[in-house]
């Protein structure tokens, strides 16, 4: 599972390490230069509208992270076919306002044939009380130098948090794209609601542990499927996490059920171990 933005991220990461395709690694490396390009120069950005705009009072900061995993795991599949993967986020942070950046490297042998991904978003942080808050935010996520078509896509999303330890979001994506049996079909509203946390037991050991659900309202044809194709599925993963310093090395146990290959052209996770050691600045 991936969360870009100001946030402790859960494992996204297999252990097991397979050797990339023949060319692919240069592949996904030129992906993801661009993306960290078009991510720096959103924080670029951020760094100098403070000094436009003068000494207002406000905190502004910036932040990020780099990543490398050992698989990129997201609701359940993977998008880099079980290979390591290199990912980094760079956002800025104003008076509860945030926006920032996130970039992946990915498998390019799979739908839609980019050998990166790069997403852009913004939100704002409600502080309801000293333990509890609430996020609202907006996602534009694109799929780096595609070589079939489009399947971008915008989402909105409303969470609540206690502290750092659990959060609740529901994401709403009105233009996903329908897959059945690695087919393209459609574009359909989908939702996603996912909850996550991670309890302290050791001086910076963790317990995580997140479940979600993934659902999408559009249908499969008739005579295309024999059987009724699934609108829906469930995945988590429970895991452990240390954290030292700038540094976090999480591994998680990750599960996800089988119709989410009625959903999508990715490989499901099930019963896997997945690892992902990250930087924080």
């Amino acid at each position: 599972m991936k969360t870009p933005g100001p946030t402790w991220q859960a494992p996204t990461g297999r252990i097991e390490l397979r050797p990339a395709r023949k060319g692919g690694l240069q592949a996904l490396r030129a992906g993801l230069w661009r993306g960290l390009f078009a991510a720096c120069a959103v924080i670029a950005a951020a760094v100098q509208a403070p000094a436009l705009a003068g000494d207002s009072g406000d905190e502004f900061s910036t932040g990020g992270n780099v990543a490398l995993t050992t698989d990129y795991i997201y609701q359940g599949e993977s998008e880099s076919d079980g290979h390591p993967a290199l990912q980094a986020d760079l956002h800025a942070n104003t008076d509860g306002s945030f926006f920032g950046a996130w970039a992946s490297t990915r498998d390019r042998d799979l739908d839609p044939g980019a050998p990166g991904e790069l997403e852009v978003y913004l939100g704002h942080r409600f502080d309801l009380s000293s333990a509890w808050s609430a996020t609202v935010s907006a996602r534009s996520h694109y799929f780096l130098r595609a070589t079939q078509g489009s399947v971008d896509y915008q989402e909105a999303s409303a969470g609540l948090a206690w502290l750092d330890r659990w959060t609740f979001t529901v994401t709403a994506i009105p233009n996903a794209v329908r897959w059945y049996d690695y087919m393209r079909l459609s574009r359909s509203p989908a939702w996603d609601a996912e909850t996550s946390g991670q309890w302290l037991i050791g001086r910076g050991l963790f317990v995580t542990g997140g479940a979600g659900y993934y659902y999408s309202s559009g249908t499969v044809p008739a005579g295309i499927a024999d059987d009724r194709p699934a609108s829906g599925y469930a995945y988590g993963n429970v895991g452990l996490a240390f954290e030292e310093r700038h540094w976090r090395l999480e591994v998680g146990y990750f599960l996800a059920q089988n119709q989410a290959q009625d959903l999508f052209p990715y490989p499901p996770v099930n019963r896997q171990v997945a690892g992902t050691v990250s930087w924080h600045f």
